[in-house]
């Protein structure tokens, strides 16, 4: 079966049509001209914005023409992450997406569920001829997933909407009433590079592979290997007991990514280098007892790349992997009252070090601003002598459990599903708490269909909650005056 054969046809039609688009964030060019072009085939008043925000107005159906104005937000970028041994080329393929049982997975790659299923539901519901609902805006964000830059640079005027519809969460029982703030902490400089002998120092690359990764904010709580950690746990080992040193490390791309696989080279001395193997095994023996249950296939590996060239000064070295060895990761506290919220964490995602300069960043998150300040400066004070930048934060989203949406979502929910919904804060940001705070006066809900592993490889949709997922948003559309 195809794809395109999946039901409700309208949706994964149109899923599949964005997939077919690069579309990162910051590099979304493509879809927005895309997006753009779709909303003129339909008629329908279209417009873009400087930053690239793209937004389609459609009118009321019949005897909806009274009912307030809705707004449906989803965003255009997805998270580009793929095997570290697979040659697929973002710039130039479309995700390719195949059916497994009640799920649709990619191919070594992510698959684009977040948020694409969201902007799919988003185009079915403007290219519908059939279905019911009040006056509609459209709005489709830019660069959600690295700096939420796109919510951020509306405009109070742009938007007349009373209500709007998030459909940018993951479990299909849930509405979302509320999330975490965050921030991006980064840490920079530069070092003396020292001069090795070739005759006396080769160079390995030690790499970690096969970790599980994750969502920084929803899957920090699982307690997942992080690849740069790692690699500094295998860097400290090797210091210290081949005399190694340190000539560069590389991991990771975003900072709302768990880090799952990463590469570091060291230059060892050939004396010593006879040792290199046994001490590895020993490693990823530890390591694999330490992570048999969250990261069953990590795996690290040792290649020979050449004869040594400049290393890290041991000052910069040192106190590199000292700041990475202390620095806060995971979990810092829990939400007291309810059971299961993260309320503050932090994922090191980005380590990046050679050719005299290093870069380090982290993602800063809370739902209590005070928090993520005091963990900011924890983070700054593990590298005292570097360049360490807060950049972009973004605010939470407060709760509003009494909003009259939300009940009447609730009720649509139960009438449809039979049973009432859980209702939610989540540990992740959405556009919601920025756009609440640019548009005051409008409620809100985040909900979507079942997606597992997002920001991952492992990243799939299921099925059967998109048809649930879509019952429930036309039934609602329907429902809403």
């Amino acid at each position: 079966m195809a794809i395109t054969d999946l039901e409700p046809k309208v949706i994964w039609q149109h899923f599949e049509a964005i997939n077919a688009i690069p579309r990162a964030s910051t590099k979304e060019e493509e879809i927005i001209e895309f997006m753009i072009a779709f909303g003129k085939s339909l008629d329908l008043e279209t417009s873009v914005d400087a930053i690239g925000n793209v937004i389609i107005k459609k009118p009321a159906t019949k005897r909806k023409e009274n009912c307030r104005t809705v707004v449906l937000q989803g965003h255009l970028d997805m998270v580009h992450q793929k095997e570290a041994t697979s040659n697929f080329d973002f710039a130039t393929q479309g995700i390719q997406m195949f059916i497994d049982g009640d799920w649709v997975k990619a191919k070594e790659t992510t698959l684009g569920a977040d948020n694409g299923i969201g902007v799919a539901a988003i185009m079915a519901i403007l290219s519908s001829s059939g279905l019911e609902h009040p006056p509609i805006e459209a709005l489709f964000t830019v660069d959600e997933e690295k700096g939420m830059t796109g919510a951020m640079g509306l405009t109070e005027n742009q938007l007349q909407g009373e209500i709007l519809l998030n459909l940018d969460s993951e479990e299909d029982d849930e509405i979302t009433i509320g999330c975490a703030g965050g921030v991006d902490v980064e840490i920079d400089g530069s070092f003396d590079t020292k001069i090795l002998d070739g005759t006396e120092f080769k160079l390995y690359e030690i790499s970690v592979r096969g970790l599980t990764g994750g969502h920084s904010g929803v899957d920090i709580h699982l307690n997942r290997a992080n690849a740069i950690l790692v690699l500094v746990e295998c860097l400290n080992e090797l210091i210290t007991k081949l005399d190694a040193r340190l000539h560069s490390v590389g991991v990771g791309a975003l900072t709302n990514v768990i880090p799952r696989n990463g590469t570091a080279v060291i230059a060892i001395r050939e004396d010593n280098l006879f040792a290199l193997p046994s001490e590895l095994e020993s490693l990823q023996s530890k390591l694999k007892r330490k992570y048999l249950t969250t990261d069953p296939h990590l795996n690290i590996t040792s290649t020979p790349i050449g004869n040594s060239t400049g290393v890290l000064d041991v000052g910069t070295q040192n106190a590199l992997l000292t700041g990475l060895s202390q620095i806060p990761n995971g979990v810092i506290s829990m939400t007291e009252g309810i059971e299961g919220l993260v309320q503050t964490s932090n994922n090191i995602a980005i380590a990046n070090i050679g050719e005299g300069k290093y870069h380090l960043a982290c993602h800063t998150r809370s739902s209590v601003d005070i928090e993520r300040n005091e963990l900011a400066n924890k983070i700054k004070s593990c590298f005292p002598f570097a360049n360490v930048s807060e950049i972009g934060p973004y605010p939470g989203w407060e709760p509003r459990p009494d909003s009259e949406l939300l009940a009447l979502a609730t009720n649509c929910y139960k009438e449809i599903n039979g049973n009432l919904p859980a209702i939610k804060s989540i540990h992740a940001g959405l556009e919601c708490g920025i756009l609440s705070g640019i548009f005051p006066q409008m409620q809100m809900i985040s909900f979507g269909p079942n997606i597992l592993g997002a920001h991952s490889t492992e990243e799939r949709l299921q099925v059967s909650s998109v048809q649930k997922f879509w019952k429930f948003l036309t039934t609602l559309l329907r429902k809403l005056n």
